[in-house]
């Protein structure tokens, strides 16, 4: 039978953390958000409270209910206190190392030795993270999209040993608490979108890069030519530039069949600060600069 979730956690608070701290509180469940210190709690609660606001504003949800998600909202650097949580979903940075380091905690941690441990990685493989704890058979991939409240869809990802119980209980979670789409994939490097995704953005640059033609033609190439709602260089701005170049270089790293090198121009942005939106100058300027 699969379990209905109301006690969840969440493990960091950065841009994807706070995204879906956000769309739990909002769906009514008890959130505790685990975060690396004790200094990082308040930035963390402002990150969270600037979400809801957010929706307030745009008539997302009443004032009366912005109160009550706060209420229902937990910051702490302590692991124990996850201890009674359903269901877990880490959303640490993109690096092999720290995830199987939060999930062996959390292994650790947790009471109920059937509660869902699942992670946002968007290019590691989950089976990777599983073996870290000695509960394989509890552990998924939910694959958010950014920005988590407005992206519809959730990849559920699944290794040989994730058990139907569990993603049955993730899958309710994801479509019927919080409201997403869900599409089922198979634990390979990239999972669904992003195999699809990465090469064509990679191909991009490397078009922009050779000068065959100017970011603004290629994509308004995609846009009016395949009809995509937006065009590449545009979306990698929008995603950022140092976050897609680390997806690239872990699926790189992890599926060597997938054409995903990063070109130079990236690793040179990243470099000099050109990370898209989120620093004014990507492909494009947005800091009013030329």
């Amino acid at each position: 039978m699969t379990e209905s979730v109301y006690r969840t956690g969440v493990v960091g608070c950065g841009t994807m953390g706070a995204g879906i701290t956000e769309v739990c509180l909002r769906a009514g469940l008890d959130v505790r958000v685990l975060v690396s210190s004790a200094h990082r709690v308040d930035d963390a609660r402002r990150r969270v409270t600037a979400g809801l606001r957010r929706a307030v504003a745009k008539g997302r949800m009443t004032p009366d209910e912005h109160e009550a998600a706060l209420g229902r909202l937990r910051i702490t650097p302590d692991p124990a206190e996850l201890a009674d949580r359903q269901l877990v979903v880490e959303a640490t940075s993109e690096e092999l190392h720290l995830k199987r380091a939060v999930f062996k905690t959390l292994d650790h941690h947790l009471a109920d030795p059937t509660a869902v441990l699942a992670s946002t990685t968007s290019s590691l493989l989950v089976n990777d993270l599983a073996e870290a704890t000695g509960r394989p058979a509890s552990v998924v991939g939910l694959h958010f999209f950014n920005p988590v409240p407005a992206m519809p869809l959730v990849e559920l990802v699944l290794t040989d040993r994730t058990s139907e119980h569990t993603a049955a209980t993730a899958e309710t979670f994801a479509a019927d608490t919080l409201g997403k789409e869900v599409i089922r994939t198979r634990d390979r490097c990239g999972f669904v979108v992003n195999a699809l995704l990465v090469p064509y953005l990679m191909a991009a640059v490397r078009m922009y890069d050779q000068g065959v033609a100017d970011a603004e033609d290629i994509d308004r190439g995609m846009t009016l030519g395949c009809g995509y709602p937006m065009g590449p260089l545009a979306l990698l701005d929008m995603i950022g530039i140092d976050t897609i170049t680390s997806v690239a270089r872990g699926m790189r790293d992890n599926d060597t069949d997938l054409i995903t090198e990063v070109p130079p121009l990236l690793t040179r942005m990243v470099e000099e600060g050109r990370l898209g939106r989120k620093s004014g100058w990507g492909f494009y300027r947005y800091d009013g600069g030329s």
